[in-house]
């Protein structure tokens, strides 16, 4: 028996390997058996089943139901699913769970249809707020407001000038504030854009409010973190439970940090954890980590450190990745590089011969190009068996990336559910663009092991629309982006499990539907096989398992 206090207070100190639970005695009789099902199970030798049988949160068998139902016993509880479909529980490769968790409990959600609307959130929030103290909201998206522009330093004067405002785009790499935020930061007509970032300006060379990339932190670094250790924990708790609902039964953290990881240590000493985590860490405190002796992958199948996440440039729903061709409409804008690749490098390099995965945030081709040069030259001058380098959102591609990535087996991981729910923005792209942007089918038709990811935030977390996202690239409007990047259903479910299980290392513990695997499963009222593409988006989950306990039941 696991101490689970015991373990988190040890986590990363090469607890994995003595962790490991088989399945139960084949001798025993399961737990649990579900049955009269239609099983997909991301595992190629056995594509379809139906029946599973279930013991100490393993899978002790898949098959028919005649072969299942034969191992049962008196005490094996039994499950007649009647037709449902059964999928393995899908995998966010992607993602910010325990942030964003927080800001749940203590932010504005701006994820409002108008900036009157917006502005009428925080003018509530203001009346709770003694004036001086920052009022501060999250999930804003410029191109989902009814006025169809950019909220302004003005719009939120009208709101307070006695607190300051703070808002950050849905994306995360932009953030908009209002006069007296502007005046605490010192920000006026004079002040220079710091490197890798921007102070928007309107015509007369005054800040409007609207700060890109690294001068977010201008502003952002004034924010007293007023999250105490357990509103990290109750974040963790709510937006686990909150994934969980919609199928996802693990994610990955994009961009942990120590203070992060003790809220999931925390979560999980607790048993509050409803889907299994790898956490990143940000490359500020990998040399903390190192000094300490944790290494990528130390752990247990609930908890376990991720890889290293640094950032080259920047976004896509925020139009700030650097691409090499400038964005529609605006010939001189080529996005922004966050961070240059000899500075990556040189955090990229400690990590790497410290044994640890590295994850670069790369969405154009400029910065795909520059994290590739990083990956080549660790692998040319310190080579390690099975590195797996990840490439965190990886959208703008062309076929010498392509190749380059499959040279290094590197791990794309791009946004699965941009095209249906972002599809307002890809006209800055441009058509052509597109057909080479969250380019799941020439990924796969190179033999790549690309993922499914929310990076929510950014992007919603509901596999059935990442699916249907990926198999149809039709946004919510009926437009069609990039249809040569389609994909088939069934490509798309393996591409949400046991591909996600490989970015974490993971592929011989979860991510497919398989004796002496993790219990992590989905219960469907519908086949997403089966059904018109464009209603995937609408089959309900009925159930999802982790650890062979229901975490979710409608």
């Amino acid at each position: 028996m696991i101490n689970r206090r015991k373990f988190v207070s040890t986590l990363g100190k090469g607890a994995a390997a003595s962790l490991f639970i088989t399945a139960c005695n084949s001798k025993e009789a399961p737990e649990l058996i579900l049955h009269d099902a239609n099983i997909i199970t991301s595992n190629p030798t056995q594509a379809k089943a139906q029946a599973i049988a279930i013991s100490k949160g393993r899978i002790v068998a898949v098959g028919s139901n005649a072969d299942i139902l034969h191992l049962a016993n008196g005490k094996t509880k039994k499950i007649k699913l009647s037709g449902k479909t059964i999928t393995p529980g899908f995998i966010d490769a992607h993602s910010h769970p325990a942030s964003s968790g927080r800001q749940h409990l203590r932010n504005v959600d701006c994820d409002l249809r108008s900036i009157k609307a917006i502005q009428d959130a925080f003018r509530d929030r203001s009346l709770k707020t003694p004036p001086g103290d920052w009022l501060s909201g999250f999930k804003y998206d410029d191109t989902k407001t009814a006025e169809g522009r950019y909220i302004t330093r003005y719009d939120l004067d009208e709101v307070s000038t006695k607190h300051p405002i703070f808002i950050r785009h849905r994306g995360g790499h932009t953030a908009y504030v209002n006069s007296k935020a502007l005046e605490m930061a010192g920000i006026d007509r004079n002040t220079a854009d710091p490197d890798g970032g921007m102070i928007a300006r309107d015509e007369n060379g005054e800040a409007t409010g609207f700060l890109k990339e690294n001068a977010v932190e201008l502003v952002g670094d004034l924010i007293p973190n007023e999250f105490t250790a357990k509103d990290n924990q109750a974040g963790v708790k709510l937006i686990t439970e909150m994934m969980s609902k919609t199928g996802v039964t693990s994610v990955t953290d994009a961009y942990g940090s120590k203070e992060l990881l003790q809220a999931y240590r925390d979560a999980y000493a607790a048993d509050e954890l409803s889907s299994r985590i790898y956490c990143m860490i940000g490359y500020f405190d990998i040399e903390d980590m190192i000094a300490q002796g944790m290494k990528t992958g130390d752990g247990d199948e609930w908890l376990r450190i991720g890889g290293m996440k640094i950032t080259c440039d920047g976004s896509i729903s925020e139009r700030t990745a650097r691409l090499s061709e400038p964005y529609k409409g605006r010939p001189n804008d080529y996005g922004i590089i966050v961070m240059d690749e000899e500075e990556i490098y040189s955090y990229a390099v400690k990590a790497h011969r410290a044994g640890w995965q590295i994850g670069i945030h790369a969405n154009g081709d400029v910065g795909i190009d520059k994290s590739l040069n990083v990956y080549e030259r660790l692998d040319a001058e310190f080579p390690r068996e099975d590195p797996r380098f990840r490439l965190e959102h990886c959208t703008v591609i062309n076929e010498s990336l392509v190749q380059r990535i499959k040279a290094l087996n590197a791990i794309p991981n791009p946004f699965s559910t941009y095209v249906y729910f972002h599809g307002e923005k890809m006209k800055e792209y441009g058509k052509e663009r597109l057909e080479h942007m969250f380019a799941v089918r020439s990924f796969l038709d190179a033999g790549i092991k690309v993922t499914q990811t929310s990076d929510y935030p950014p992007g919603p977390f509901e596999p059935m629309m990442a699916l249907q996202s990926s198999v149809t690239r039709t946004d919510m409007s009926g437009n069609v982006w990039g249809p040569s990047q389609k994909i088939s259903i069934e490509e798309a479910i393996k591409v949400g499990t046991i591909h996600g299980a490989y970015a974490s290392y993971e592929e011989d513990i979860k991510g497919s539907l398989e004796e002496g695997k993790l219990a992590d499963l989905v219960v469907l009222e519908k086949d997403p096989t089966a059904v018109d593409p464009f209603s995937i988006i609408d089959i309900k989950v009925e159930r999802t398992m982790v650890n062979g306990k229901w975490v979710y039941e409608s």
